[in-house]
């Protein structure tokens, strides 16, 4: 090469030079200024992480003439984040996300039949998972405490705790749900439900999630009646007093797509009355 091609070719090489030495000496710089990083798994720092079912029985109430409420012990879970600096313009949410994996939930009246709520397509094997939202934050479990948003870029790691609770607090009529009549029937209540609860940062635009954990959790209820004692003396635990502790899995589970999405729970299970002789009949019908 003559001089003259050296000096025209000396501001570019010049360039590329210094170019190269910023991206290479000014660590966490580079990443922003050079080639802007990706949040990755690696980088998100989980720690204090408990699941636990509350060491208590089920409580009954026997107040109404009209139903029997049972209130379970909670399922709680929290954790502690850091989630690192995010040098783009992104948003990230970082929460709790549940589904309901299988569901028996039967209330019988003695040799008439039984009530059970039930999610169809689970029952039938259709999907592996429904949406255990609170119906307005999906795909989250709930928008309070359940989740933190965080919106780029920030400069330094963001510190925070995310924490949920759920427990079943729900109403059986004494009577026959489809009966005119008010007379105390009910002389069994049985529910198995099992879920799968996530820990999760996903990235508002791309959609783009990271699992940080996975927990397995399930609530069995099993309530002997007897329709007959005076109200205030009808109904007992049969059975376990207190529940499984819930299982932090050491592998990933995936959630599936349909978890992620209406219908929740709620709006897809159905009332069903299954008499002991005849047809099944819908009572309540998913919203």
């Amino acid at each position: 090469m003559d001089g003259s091609s050296l000096c025209s070719w000396l501001p570019l090489l010049l360039l590329l030079t210094c170019t190269t030495l910023t991206c290479a000496d000014m660590g966490c710089i580079q990443s922003i200024a050079c080639n802007k990083s990706r949040i990755k798994r690696e980088n998100i720092v989980v720690y204090d992480l408990s699941a636990t079912i509350d060491h208590c029985p089920t409580v009954i109430e026997e107040n109404s003439p009209i139903v029997l409420r049972y209130r379970t012990p909670y399922f709680k879970a929290a954790a502690r984040i850091v989630m690192p600096p995010i040098p783009r313009n992104e948003t990230w949410v970082v929460g709790w996300i549940q589904a309901c994996t299988q569901m028996e939930f039967y209330n019988t009246y003695g040799d008439i039949g039984m009530s059970s709520w039930e999610l169809p397509q689970l029952r039938e094997g259709l999907v592996r998972a429904i949406s255990d939202s609170d119906g307005v934050s999906y795909p989250w479990y709930g928008n309070t405490t359940e989740t933190v948003t965080i919106v780029g870029p920030t400069s330094k790691s963001s510190r925070f705790i995310v924490s949920m609770n759920d427990n079943f607090y729900p109403s059986v009529t004494w009577a026959v749900p489809v009966s005119e009549s008010n007379t105390p029937l009910l002389t069994n209540i049985k529910r198995d439900q099992s879920f799968t609860t996530w820990l999760v940062a996903l990235n508002t635009a791309s959609r783009e999630k990271i699992l940080l954990h996975t927990i397995k959790w399930r609530m069995r209820v099993d309530i002997a009646v007897d329709p007959s004692l005076p109200l205030g003396t009808r109904a007992r635990l049969v059975g376990r007093l207190h529940q499984d502790q819930p299982r932090v899995l050491t592998r990933m589970e995936p959630i599936p797509a349909n978890a992620m999405e209406r219908p929740n729970a709620n709006d897809a299970q159905v009332l069903m009355w299954r008499p002991r002789r005849g047809p099944p009949l819908v009572v309540i019908p998913p919203k």
